[in-house]
């Protein structure tokens, strides 16, 4: 038996056009990381992301993307851990079902490097961000005919400015759960 491995081909378009391509959830995912007990990290992530990149193929400093992550997907390995985030206390899952991000701006870095200014909604707050996007792969078409594109990015946001406050203090001082949440992404796109 005999098995192939096929290389990405690469897709060009006409210069100024500007295609749709939509998050594959399948192949997407959004992480984070949180300090816990002030010793170690907790890592959790949220998939079935869903959202639309507008890429302008000439110039992907004049793109825009939108992202919808269902807060329900969130997962640590721990379900009663699980439970307490989707919980009142954190997400408050009941009247915030949805986490959201939509670019306003995209500055280049260098290389395939970017800069994507957008508004972050968590726990119904809204504030701007900056997501610091590396490794934009080139358009290429795979085996079955679809033309992809990846890329990661990350960033780091403070969980109180969005509202989510819980914690408890600790006998030896400090706090059960960090501020500072860490925030990465790789996401594929299927050109729609």
């Amino acid at each position: 038996m005999t098995t192939t491995t096929a290389t990405p081909t690469p897709v060009t378009s006409a210069p100024g056009t500007v295609t749709t391509w939509n998050i594959d959830p399948a192949h997407s995912v959004a992480e984070f990381k949180v300090r816990h007990m002030m010793i170690s990290n907790v890592k959790g992530k949220f998939s079935s992301l869903s959202g639309a990149l507008h890429l302008d193929e000439t110039n992907y400093a004049h793109s825009t993307v939108e992202v919808s992550i269902p807060a329900a997907s969130l997962t640590t390995g721990d379900d009663q851990r699980d439970t307490h985030l989707k919980s009142a206390d954190f997400l408050d899952l009941e009247k915030f079902p949805t986490l959201t991000f939509k670019s306003t701006s995209i500055e280049s870095t260098g290389g395939g490097n970017y800069d994507v200014i957008g508004d972050l909604t968590i726990h119904g707050v809204t504030k701007s961000v900056t997501l610091a996007i590396e490794d934009v792969s080139e358009p290429s078409k795979d085996p079955w005919g679809n033309h992809r594109l990846g890329l990661s990015g990350s960033t780091r946001i403070n969980r109180k400015d969005f509202g989510i406050a819980w914690n408890s203090p600790l006998e030896t001082g400090g706090l059960l759960v960090g501020e500072e949440v860490a925030i990465s992404l790789d996401v594929e796109f299927i050109k729609a």
